[in-house]
Parts: C-alpha cells; structure tokens; sequence
C-alpha cells in the first residue's frame, strides 16, 4: 500500500478547498442572480455572471459531472445569456458581453422526456411571449448523458395572439430533411451542452458558443 506524507495530504486538502470554494462562490454568484432576476431587485453585474457561468462549466468538466435527462424535466425562463463573436486570423470565436433579458420578454424552454427517457428521447419547446403575442416551436430531442447533451429539432410552429391560434403548421429545421431525428449525427443538429443543473437554474453553452442561464418557471 502506497503510503503518503503530511505534504502529499495537505496539497490534496488544499485543491480539494480550492474546488470547493471556488463551487461556492459560483454557486452563490448565480443562484443571487436568479433569485434577484424573479423578484425583480437589483442583479449582479453582467460580467461577475459571465465568469461564474464559466467557472461553473470548468468545474463541470474538472468533476465529470453528469446529470440525468429527467432532471431537466419542467419549464425554463431564460434568465441571462451572452452573445458571441468571430476572432479574425484565429479562425474561431469568443463570448461577448452578457446580458439578463427583459422582463417584458418572457422566453421560456421546456423538456418533457418520453417513456423511453432511458434512451435519452424526449419533447422540447421553446416559446416566446411578448405581450398577448406567442411564438412557440416545438420538436423533438435526444440526450447523451455522459456529456450533458442535449440535441434538438423543431418539427412544428405555432404563431397565436391571445387565445386565437393564426399559424400551426410542421416546419423542419434539420440539415437532413427526410431522415430519422434520432438518426442524425449530433454535428449535424443543434444542441446545448448543459454544465449546471439544480432544482432552480440551468446552465448550458450552445451550438454557437453562447452561455445561458435559465431560471424554473414555478
């Protein structure tokens, strides 16, 4: 049996508090945001947001955290998200500045796996309200579990204002017009990469490179 000295204990100590602190001051940074952003008081700077959102994704991939398809289940109001840009000469992008979204926008994401959640199969929709205004697409998913991944397809579209409904009719988003969903390689479908999930927020960074933060629609 190996045998480890006082300094090998105290470094692993040392990371181990480092992990957790640095847990914890994401953790309070973002569940502050949520809560303030609901209530509707006074939110964190835009940029403390977008580095807790990135330490949170860090540590994610530094834990190997996992998160089952059934604890995304329920509906999201998108509370935070940031934009990206092109790099000239490096051929890739980087975030942009981050921003909450206005509260007279309700978006709202919502997941409701199948019978057949085992397999990562489920239901997505995405809606958004503006006033008596709703747009809402709806399709299908699948979930990898050991990368907290989420690919999606929107197969209908429903435009409605107020209780009377003037456009519901299937769409295809896909690049594969024709094939199975659950066909389709994943660098072909757009997806989010989920890195928190708790009871109240979820975090993920999209297809495009964006961060977002949603907050549970109670």
């Amino acid at each position: 049996m190996k045998k480890y000295s006082n300094t090998d204990i105290n470094n692993t100590c040392m990371t181990t508090n480092l992990i957790s602190n640095s847990t914890s001051d994401f953790m309070n940074t973002l569940s502050r945001a949520a809560a303030a952003y609901r209530e509707g008081n006074q939110v964190p700077p835009a940029e403390t947001v977008v580095n807790a959102l990135l330490e949170a994704e860090k540590t994610a991939k530094v834990q190997k955290l996992n998160y089952p398809f059934e604890s995304l289940n329920g509906k999201w109001r998108l509370c935070f998200a940031t934009g990206t840009k092109k790099v000239r000469n490096r051929g890739g992008i980087i975030l942009g500045k981050g921003w909450y979204m206005p509260k007279f926008i309700k978006i709202l994401l919502c997941f409701n796996p199948s019978k057949e959640g085992a397999l990562g199969r489920g239901e997505i929709a995405n809606q958004i309200q503006l006033g008596g205004i709703l747009l809402k697409l709806t399709g299908l998913t699948k979930y990898l579990g050991k990368k907290n991944l989420l690919a999606f397809d929107f197969i209908q579209l429903q435009i409605s204002s107020f209780s009377w409904m003037f456009i519901n009719k299937q769409i295809r988003f896909g690049q594969l017009e024709g094939e199975d969903f659950y066909d389709q390689p994943i660098a072909k479908l757009p997806f989010f990469a989920f890195f928190l999930v708790t009871e109240d927020i979820i975090a993920a960074r999209g297809r495009g490179g964006g961060l977002a933060l949603w907050i549970r629609e109670n």
